[in-house]
Formats: structure tokens, sequence, C-alpha cells
């Protein structure tokens, strides 16, 4: 098992990151944890409240697009490891203005790895672990699962930046032996995620009794992770898991997303029986290249780490809805700026 001494976490203020370094912290991993966020609208700090009084926690305010800044972090903490979760990751937004896509995903992920090439080179015991998504992938049909072969076809702008910045990693470990390993996720859920998401975007427009658009026939199809069984796949893959190699991970929970949201409703209904949340539900003209499946095969994980699940989608939907309507103040306080514009039009099917 690998053991890191200094933990860089891009993206650490944002949703899937954020978890993760609460999941560090509250699991005691003896290292120093150094947070790197821009503080875009999706990035806030007000995630990782609990984590400040952490002596071994540090956050820096920065863009992983300036090179300078990010090597002077790198060597002012002796970093030994990379957790890469920043990025721009709204497909709906990737298709209105792909530009920003561009230089977070791939520029600025260059610009990581070309820190790490830089400053790793006499380093034996480092690593960069590239986190991405199973939308790389493109789509399935009917039958059949993403496999870690599944040769890649990005159909969006956002897709089509991820899987550039996968092969970017791999390619520095095939051409200058940099230490990398990546792994590509299906849908996250759980708290502190962004309310321009699915998931909690029809729980606070079932809330404030809005309407759910729901884009074509709302049989698209996707595939349900929650976000510390996500966080607990990334930590046996840093520590555990074999150079050089890809790791899925999947909740293995398939649901087509008319009849996600219509869970969601019945969870309503039972909290708030004086309304019939169904009737908000509103079909919406498809957005473009709108994949029509997603769903990951995740044994690889499981049987050469050990990994597993350990909520099932019931159980974590309903923390998930519950924390959401507990936490209304941070939801207000995060919507703010230009996502105001999207509420009432759109939504994130990932």
């Amino acid at each position: 098992m690998r053991v890191f001494k200094n933990i860089l976490v891009t993206g650490g203020a944002g949703f899937i990151g954020s978890n993760f370094i609460n999941f560090l912290l509250a699991n005691h991993y003896p290292a120093n944890i150094v947070n790197v966020d821009k503080l875009t609208y999706a990035g806030n700090p007000e995630n990782l409240k609990d984590v400040t009084k952490h002596t071994n926690y540090f956050f820096y305010q920065t863009d992983i697009g300036d090179f300078a800044e990010i090597e002077n972090i790198f060597q002012q903490h002796q970093i030994d490891c990379v957790v890469h979760f920043a990025a721009e990751s709204h497909v709906d937004r990737s298709i209105h203005g792909p530009q920003q896509f561009i230089f977070t995903n791939i520029v600025g992920t260059f610009n990581l790895l070309e820190v790490c090439r830089k400053n790793w080179h006499h380093l034996n015991k480092v690593l960069f672990h590239q986190i991405s998504t199973d939308e790389v992938y493109g789509s399935l049909e009917e039958n059949g699962y993403f496999t870690e072969t599944t040769a890649y076809a990005p159909r969006s702008p956002y897709s089509a930046s991820k899987a550039s910045a996968d092969h970017l990693v791999a390619a520095y470990h095939h051409t200058y032996g940099l230490p990398v390993t990546i792994s590509n996720c299906s849908n996250n859920y759980g708290p502190y995620q962004f309310p321009e998401k699915l998931i909690p975007l029809i729980i606070l427009n079932l809330r404030d009794k809005k309407q759910i658009p729901i884009y074509g026939d709302g049989k698209n199809i996707r595939d349900w992770l929650f976000v510390m069984d996500h966080c607990s796949a990334i930590f046996q893959i840093i520590t555990s898991g074999k150079i050089g190699e890809t790791y899925n991970i999947g909740g293995e929970n398939e649901w087509e997303n008319i009849a996600l949201v219509k869970k969601i409703c019945m969870m309503m209904d039972q909290i708030y029986p004086d309304f019939n949340h169904e009737s908000l539900i509103t079909f919406v003209a498809d957005r473009p290249g709108h994949d029509r499946r997603y769903a990951i095969n995740c044994d690889k994980i499981k049987q050469q780490l050990g990994w597993k699940q350990s909520l099932d989608f019931e159980t974590g939907l309903r923390k998930t809805v519950t924390w959401y309507l507990e936490h209304q103040e941070w939801c207000q306080r995060v919507i703010k700026g230009d996502y105001q514009n999207w509420l009432h039009i759109n939504y994130h099917n990932q």
C-alpha cells in the first residue's frame, strides 16, 4: 500500500473534491491535504467549513492554469500525490460555451502534468490520479456496459475535453514514465452537489413547486453512484491501484431519468403529503447530442482492489433528499451570479 505525505487535491471546494477531502480527514489519513481551487461558481469553501480546524489542511485559491503558482505550491508543500478533480463539468454549459472547458480541462491538466514531470523526475513514490467520467465512452444501446477497454467516443464538448485530458495523462505515463492512475466514474449524487445537476435540481424545484423539465422522452438511462462510495474507491486506487491502470467506478444503479424523477417525487409526497409532486413534470426538447445510456462494469476495482458500494440506491437517495431539505440556506447561498439565469430552463442529466 502506498502512503503519501502531502496530497494536492485540485478542485477540492467542488462537489466530489470536497467530499473526498472530508473523507480523508474523517478517516484520519496521515498526510497534509493541500486544496487548490479557483472558486468558480461551483466551488464553495463552505463545503469544507468543518475541516479548516485541521492543522494538516491548507487551501489556495488558485487557477490550475497558472503554472508558476501551482509549481510554487508544489515545491512549498513537497507534493507527492495529485488527485485531480478540477474541471468544468456541466454538459449544457459546454454546449453553449465550450472555450472554458478547453482551457480548464485540457490546458489545466497539461499544466499539472508538466509541474509533476518537472518536480518528480528524481522521485519514485509519487502519483498523479486523474478523475474522469463515463461520458468519455460515448453512448450505449439497451445492452452492454462500459469497461476499462471500451474505446473513447465523446459526444459533447465536455466529454471531449475530459477524454483529451485522460489521453494526456496516459501519454505522460507512457512517454515520460510519470506514475499515473485514471478512474472513470458514473453519475455521482449526494451532499454538496451544485444545484444545476439533476438530483439536487429536482429536489429544490419540487420543494419550491417549480416545474421539472425532462429532456426528450425521459428514457435516457444513467448509472448513479453515491459520492462517498466514489471517494472510497479513489482512496483504494491511489493507495493500492496498479500504476498506469484505469479503473471504472460505478454505482450499478441504472435508472431512466423519468423513473428517477418520479422516485424523488414519491419521496417528496411522503414528506409533503398535501401536494402531488408529479404534476410538476414537463417534457422539453431534447438537448443536442444527448447520450442515450451510460452503464459501467466495475468488476475490475471490485476484484483487484476489494472495493464495493456501501449504500443501496434507496438509502443513498433518501439521505440526499433529506440533506438538501435540511440545508436550504446552503442551497440559497451557492445559487448566485450567472447561474440564476439557468435555473428555469436547464437541468443536467450528465
